[in-house]
């Protein structure tokens, strides 16, 4: 407000009563001004808290975040040390297979020597014992020789 404007709504007012009004207008333009400045300081404070809880929020989700992930590799990192010794294992024994001439999969062992020594009782196991020999030489429609009791004798002579 200016004194002008004073004079054009009250023309009868004097130089006394104009300072008046103009002294009250003025300490409520600076009391607002001062509540408006308060105001801004308040609102500055809180900004300010706020970025420091949006910046520890977001550190905690970090923090949090990089745990799982952590846990995430040091999972896969297990996973693929598993993975690595199933193949290094598969591949000795389809090694010593080959090199002994055995199945594959018939081999357990984790060792080269564990798995040599497997194939090792498989071949003994497989290995033919020899069948007895027959007096006809395992041929159908052969005559045979001799009865039935000197042939029993003679095979048990032979493999008891």
């Amino acid at each position: 407000m200016k004194r002008t404007d004073i004079t054009a709504l009250f023309p009868s007012a004097t130089e006394d009563q104009i300072k008046t009004l103009m002294d009250i207008n003025g300490n409520d333009i600076n009391a607002a001004k001062q509540g408006i400045s308060d105001l801004q300081a308040q609102l500055s404070s809180v900004r300010s808290e706020l970025d420091k809880a949006k910046q520890a929020a977001a550190g905690a989700a970090s923090a949090e975040d990089l745990k799982k992930a952590q846990d995430r590799a040091a999972d896969l990192e297990k996973e693929l040390n598993g993975l690595k010794l199933s193949n290094q294992i598969r591949n000795l024994r389809a090694n010593v297979a080959k090199e002994k001439g055995v199945p594959a999969e018939l081999l357990t062992g984790d060792t080269e020597e564990a798995c040599k020594a497997q194939a090792d009782g498989i071949l003994a196991f497989a290995k033919p014992n020899g069948y007895p020999a027959l007096p006809d030489g395992g041929e159908s429609g052969g005559k045979p020789q001799g009865t039935t009791r000197e042939k029993f004798a003679a095979w048990a002579q032979q493999n008891l």
